[in-house]
């Protein structure tokens, strides 16, 4: 029981920005796809507002789940600080500190655990990035993960 209040604290604590979401589950690799959408019905009814009229996204886990690419855990880690402490909209701004988003999502990984498996739709490099939607917004990022009983999933969007 105190892994999953652990695992809330942190994803509470790297969504506190808007546009930004978190969520925890009990749960397994088999729910990923499932969280995933749940997630971004969530974000979708929280911004609807801004979105694009008539914009389009997924309809449902199994194109979450197209989107969605296997990665490590250090690149886990990566993508979860990059989403809670950057901006998809504006690249190079810092919607907060780094640092305690770097220690929140490395704590994340550690609770997962070392058989854990993660998912991302996006893809960050040097050189760019890029992504494949996973909600109607013009920019999204996500990171799922599983492991140690637990489905855990870090979502930003954003309209420029």
């Amino acid at each position: 029981m105190e892994t999953a209040v652990d695992l809330r604290v942190m994803l509470e604590s790297l969504a506190v920005e808007d546009g930004v979401f978190g969520r925890v589950e009990s749960g397994d690799a088999g729910l990923v796809a499932e969280h995933v959408y749940g997630l971004v019905l969530d974000a979708q009814k929280a911004w609807a507002p801004y979105a694009i009229e008539g914009s389009q996204g997924p309809t449902g886990p199994a194109a979450i789940a197209d989107a969605l690419t296997v990665i490590d855990s250090e690149e886990a880690g990566t993508v979860m600080t990059y989403l809670s402490a950057g901006d998809l909209v504006f690249p190079g701004r810092l919607r907060r500190d780094r640092e305690h988003a770097h220690r929140a999502a490395q704590r994340v990984v550690k609770l997962l655990g070392r058989d854990s498996t993660w998912w991302t739709n996006i893809e960050l490099s040097d050189s760019g990035r890029g992504w494949d939607p996973v909600s109607r917004f013009t920019f999204d990022g996500v990171v799922a993960g599983t492991g140690n009983g637990f489905v855990v999933a870090l979502l930003q969007v954003g309209e420029d």
